[in-house]
């Protein structure tokens, strides 16, 4: 008897590839783990070794629910995968068969999102089908650009639902829903420091912004626009620039600043910190 299910799980297995190309895609993402709660819009697939005709792909609804031959409409919405298939065998051996043998997989995951968004390769939306982490999330998009920040922000609304008051509620009155915003320091996350790493939930947006902007001109290899940190000195500024040409003096060194609206000329040393917006001016030696 064992031997006669396993070998149609093989052949159903076998079909399935034929019966549904479509789901090739699927089949190459992540299986989902034992704690992912199935969503709105997620798609089920459910094996049944005794009864093929009741193998199939389902779409779970809006509330949360499906129909399925012979029970008619389940509640899978908030369930994770072992507790659907246990709600399935349960229901099936209320009446229909004595000890049902059956399987439940997510073929499609659709329910829950996260967003990339900022100074990536590839910004939009991702779907979170188990764990993922920030650096996971990243890399997902591509990675950041060069251009990119080394502060990343990420928005999480609170509870996983849309911030401000609850549409039953008085305005003012209902609880605060004001999303948590979570810091992360890019270069800290890259060089392997695990706090930073954060686990990523349901809704999260992850923004990369652009970094500050400085202009290097004058006596130097490769003049023009760079990204900064803070607390770039002009030192690592010049760096980004290729350095000071051999015509170029390290002591001849000028940054116009705007401050206020009223633009000024500055001499400065290297270990000078500059300023989002400044020029930088490498002036020429004297001899």
């Amino acid at each position: 008897m064992w031997l006669k299910r396993i070998l149609l799980a093989v052949l159903l297995a076998v079909m399935g590839i034929a019966l549904f190309p479509g789901s090739a895609r699927a089949a190459l993402a992540p299986p989902a783990t034992a704690g992912y709660a199935i969503g709105p819009s997620d798609v089920i697939a459910v094996v049944d070794f005794d009864q093929a005709d009741l193998s199939g792909k389902y779409v779970v609804q809006a509330d949360g629910t499906f129909t399925f031959p012979l029970i008619g409409k389940v509640k899978a919405g908030g369930l994770t995968l072992p507790e659907l298939e246990a709600e399935l065998k349960k229901e099936l051996a209320n009446g229909f068969f004595r000890d049902p043998q059956l399987s439940v997989t997510i073929d499609q995951y659709h329910s829950q999102q996260i967003y990339i968004v900022g100074e990536v390769r590839s910004p939009g939306s991702y779907t979170l089908n188990g764990p993922m982490t920030l650096i996971e999330a990243i890399a997902l998009a591509g990675s950041a650009l060069p251009s990119a920040s080394d502060e990343i922000l990420i928005v999480r609304p609170k509870d996983g639902k849309p911030h401000g008051p609850s549409v039953a509620e008085p305005p003012g009155q209902g609880p605060e829903k004001t999303p948590d915003v979570l810091k992360v320091n890019l270069k800290a996350l890259q060089s392997g420091i695990l706090a930073n790493n954060i686990q990523l939930r349901d809704g999260d947006t992850i923004f990369v912004p652009r970094a500050d902007t400085i202009y290097v001109f004058g006596q130097v290899k490769s003049p023009g626009a760079y990204p900064i940190q803070p607390k770039t000195t002009v030192l690592q500024a010049l760096s980004l620039a290729g350095g000071v040409t051999d015509r170029g003096s390290t002591s001849r060194i000028k940054i116009v600043r705007f401050v206020n609206g009223e633009k000024k000329e500055l001499k400065v040393k290297l270990s000078d910190q500059v300023r989002p917006g400044d020029t930088i001016i490498v002036q020429e030696r004297f001899f």
